[in-house]
């Protein structure tokens, strides 16, 4: 088939390999233009951009696909299909309708629950223990295309965002291939969504301070929903200053589910185990400003935070 790809990040690329793997043509990729990065703010091309380039694919970074020279860019590929995956702009009518056979974009939930920009890290944050990666036709609305493809994945209890979107990354770009056969083919059913539909606002940093006064359960499912961006947070003093610690790893501690653990905060032993509204977490993994991730042993080596004190 004659294609266009539409993503930017890094979990777009396993998506943009495995349609090329596949034999499709692809006459176009899409990527969000090259931004500042790095100390020395230098222009740096997304993730899918730079892969396409080394692949030897023409890529288009238009700073908006609703200009009327991108539209008509995108008119004049006379595509079959475009794939999209975590693109990261709205498409209007006439770029959904200028392919043959039309868009079809990756969405890394069961919808119509968590539609949106978050689908990955809200699952995780809200306790969720199944999620899954779904193509589907799109539409003018906000992920609410029907359903073409889907796989289910378990959310274990050690996944953290960077892991999940990991798995789900590789997951997803596998059904490519099928998907566009069933589509090619015609010989497929769309399912539209039904249920209550939930939706996965962009995460915001205001969010990822950590409430210590929620139970153990909820704090793990935040803490790892949040790793490793923007990660989140507590405080600590240290010589009378509040410094910021990212807390990037938990685990449910242990042992009776009551108060007894100690108040909201309260750090209960030298591994870094924080009591909460009810029950406690371990953080086995930390990052303190200006310093590289590392676990809290380490952490505590060199910068101790006493049993019995209180994170904010």
């Amino acid at each position: 088939m004659r294609l266009a790809f539409m993503g930017t990040p890094d979990f777009a690329v396993p998506s943009l390999a495995e349609l090329i793997a596949s034999g499709h043509e692809i006459v176009a990729v899409y990527s969000q233009p090259p931004r500042p990065k790095g100390r020395g703010q230098k222009l740096t091309p997304s993730p899918v951009h730079a892969f396409a380039e080394a692949m030897g694919l023409p890529v288009f970074t238009p700073e908006s696909m609703k200009s009327p020279e991108a539209i008509d860019t995108f008119k004049s590929l006379d595509l079959d299909a475009a794939c999209v995956v975590a693109y990261g702009q709205i498409l209007k009518p006439e770029v959904l309708e200028a392919p043959r056979l039309g868009c079809f974009n990756l969405h890394g939930s069961l919808l119509p629950r968590w539609r949106g920009a978050a689908p990955i890290q809200r699952a995780i944050m809200a306790g969720d223990r199944q999620t899954g990666a779904q193509i589907m036709r799109m539409s003018e609305g906000l992920d609410e295309g029907a359903i073409i493809l889907s796989e289910v994945m378990d959310i274990y209890p050690d996944d953290t965002a960077a892991s999940l979107t990991e798995r789900m990354a590789h997951l997803g770009a596998a059904l490519w291939p099928r998907a566009l056969a069933a589509i090619e083919r015609g010989g497929f059913t769309e399912t539209e969504q039904t249920g209550e539909a939930t939706y996965a606002r962009k995460i915001t940093p205001a969010e990822a301070r950590i409430n210590w006064t929620r139970p153990a359960a909820e704090v793990d499912a935040h803490i790892r929903g949040l790793s490793p961006f923007p990660g989140a947070w507590f405080e600590v003093q240290a010589d009378g200053e509040p410094v910021r610690i990212k807390a990037l790893m938990s685990a449910l501690a242990e042992g009776p589910d009551t108060e007894k653990w100690g108040a909201p905060g309260q750090v209960l032993d030298d591994a870094l185990t924080v009591a909460c509204g009810t029950g406690a977490v371990r953080l086995p993994r930390v990052q303190r400003p200006g310093k590289a991730a590392q676990s809290a042993d380490e952490m505590l080596r060199g910068f101790p935070i006493a049993a019995g004190a209180t994170l904010g």
